[in-house]
């Protein structure tokens, strides 16, 4: 059975610097993968091209065995792939049921799964069901992020498309937005997750990658990445964890 996603030998180029430099990666059915790396690594370029927002150089993007090489972002959505993208980029001049519509966009003579995708989002965030009516650019950077998650799974998406969701939120939040992260996968949405916090992305996924300059330095099981000392060291913060004998929790 052929995996979900396949990108093989991905070249994207912004002007005259190459920023992914053949990069080949995929995701299975049903699996949470990471992608790993510091500011500038590719990560989000990566996202973007899945995604259709950025035109590829050279190399493949397969989807379902189909070729997305070329198809417009909105068609992408339409055939399963949705971003939360880094930031969150909600409308915070509309509400937040206004921003989770909008979601839907692709979907809109379909109002009775409309209203079951919505009916998900506010399962699975009970906040947003209470401020629906609130003007999203009034909410907490943790209610944001709820609502780009939300906004992403309202075209009801097969592949999940995370870009840094817990990026400058507290350690609370970031244990909540993790979760939930579990609960939308159990729920049979694949995950590509871009993720700084190298601990808790590698905590929930079955896969990982880790990305150095535009190309895959490293991958392999979370397992192998988390007991791997040159991932330990960057990204665990190695040095550190040996001197106390810290293991990562399951």
């Amino acid at each position: 059975m052929a995996p979900l996603l396949v990108v093989e030998d991905l070249q994207v180029w912004y002007g005259s610097v190459e920023a992914l430099k053949g990069i080949s990666l995929y995701l299975e059915e049903g699996e949470i993968a990471t992608v790993l790396g510091a500011n500038g690594a590719g990560k989000t370029t990566l996202l973007n091209a899945i995604s259709g927002l950025l035109p590829i150089r050279a190399g493949r993007i397969s989807f379902k065995k189909e070729l997305l090489n070329g198809i417009p972002p909105y068609e992408i959505v339409l055939r399963g792939i949705s971003q939360s993208p880094e930031g969150r980029k909600v409308f915070s001049t509309l509400t937040v049921e206004e921003n989770l519509n909008l979601g839907a966009y692709t979907r809109q003579k379909h109002t009775a799964e409309i209203a079951q995708a919505k009916e998900r989002v506010f399962s699975l965030f009970p906040i947003l069901q209470e401020r629906k009516r609130q003007l999203s650019g009034t909410l907490s950077g943790g209610e944001q992020q709820m609502l780009a998650i939300g906004r992403a799974l309202m075209s009801s998406p097969r592949l999940l498309l995370l870009d840094e969701p817990s990026l400058g939120l507290a350690p609370i939040l970031v244990k909540q937005i993790f979760s939930i992260i579990r609960e939308i996968n159990r729920q049979g949405t694949s995950i590509l997750l871009v993720e700084q916090n190298a601990h808790k992305a590698l905590n929930i996924a079955g896969t990982g990658y880790v990305l150095e300059n535009g190309r895959i330095s490293t991958s392999g099981s979370a397992s192998e990445l988390k007991s791997n000392p040159k991932v330990q060291e960057a990204y665990l913060g190695g040095a550190a964890l040996k001197k106390t004998g810290w293991t990562s929790p399951a």
